[in-house]
């Protein structure tokens, strides 16, 4: 197993795991945010260079770190070789599995071995899949001439002090360690809010750390307004301009949602995204899924 520290070879790594589109994207992201400038602490783990067969993000290991706090204790995944991966969880230093963490990953076979080896360190594992989607190059400006509403919107970003309105409005959200994560995320990636004439957020998308689009919410009562949309094809604008792949996923019964991203003419991947939550037998009782 190799550390890959080098800032060279991670720049070589960010192109090789371009060719791999699109089952890299996650890996590719990741790396992409540890080319400029590395806010979550991240490193890279694989089995060879430059012939990697798997090659596995994670947080470095002496981040600060919380043992609870598996949105930000998450790693993501990418194999040529998935008999590799599975090496890399079994023999090596790669994982720690004493902490609540997530793999994430856009290959089918990332299950299955993620799960059995998990099951073997006595870890339980919570599986949820995703469709899968990226958005096309955005060449104008988001149209808001459909945007119903009286007043034109204030498109702007948020701030780490909306953090407490998203934590009470994602779905994976309502605790301290989801808090801090969002509050991470808004001051290090790309976001896109439209806030009300009180200055409000009632529309918003952030980017994870995988160069992801995430949380995209809108108010019950500002919706059906056309705002998901302009948030959505801003952000993924603002995402291009700088270089990286407007991605995201989606539950498939997530109809709203689903509807949106067909509108905008956005690509279904033909692989899904697949996250993985495991909790060790000694932490299930603390843990927030």
């Amino acid at each position: 197993m190799l550390v890959l520290n080098c800032s060279t070879k991670l720049l070589v790594l960010e192109k090789m795991l371009k060719a791999h589109f699109p089952e890299s994207l996650k890996v590719y992201g990741a790396v992409m945010n540890m080319n400029r400038g590395n806010p979550f602490q991240k490193e890279v783990v694989l089995d060879s260079w430059p012939d990697f067969k798997a090659v596995i993000t994670r947080r470095k290991k002496e981040a600060e770190t919380d043992h609870l706090d598996h949105y930000t204790n998450a790693y993501a995944v990418f194999y040529k070789d998935v008999r590799v991966y599975q090496w890399l969880l079994e023999e090596c230093d790669a994982i720690n599995w004493d902490q609540i963490f997530q793999i994430q990953g856009l290959q089918s076979e990332l299950c299955d071995v993620s799960r059995a080896v998990a099951s073997s360190k006595q870890l339980n594992v919570k599986l949820t899949s995703f469709k899968a989607v990226y958005l096309p190059p955005i060449s104008v400006q988001p149209d808001t001439s459909h945007l119903l509403s009286s007043r034109p919107p204030r498109l702007t970003y948020l701030s780490v002090a909306d953090a407490d309105l998203l934590n009470r409005t994602w779905s994976r959200g309502g605790n301290e360690q989801c808090l801090r994560y969002i509050a991470k995320l808004i001051s290090c990636f790309p976001s896109v809010c439209i806030r009300d004439d009180k200055g409000n957020p009632v529309s918003w998308s952030l980017t994870d750390q995988f160069a992801t689009m995430c949380h995209g919410y809108t108010l019950p009562e500002h919706r059906r307004k056309g705002y998901s949309r302009l948030v959505a094809l801003t952000l993924a604008k603002k995402l291009q301009s700088r270089g990286f792949p407007a991605q995201g996923n989606v539950l498939d019964d997530n109809v709203a949602s689903l509807n949106l991203l067909k509108s905008i003419c956005t690509d279904i991947l033909p692989c899904r995204f697949h996250r993985l939550i495991l909790t060790p037998a000694t932490l299930s009782s603390k843990a927030f899924h």
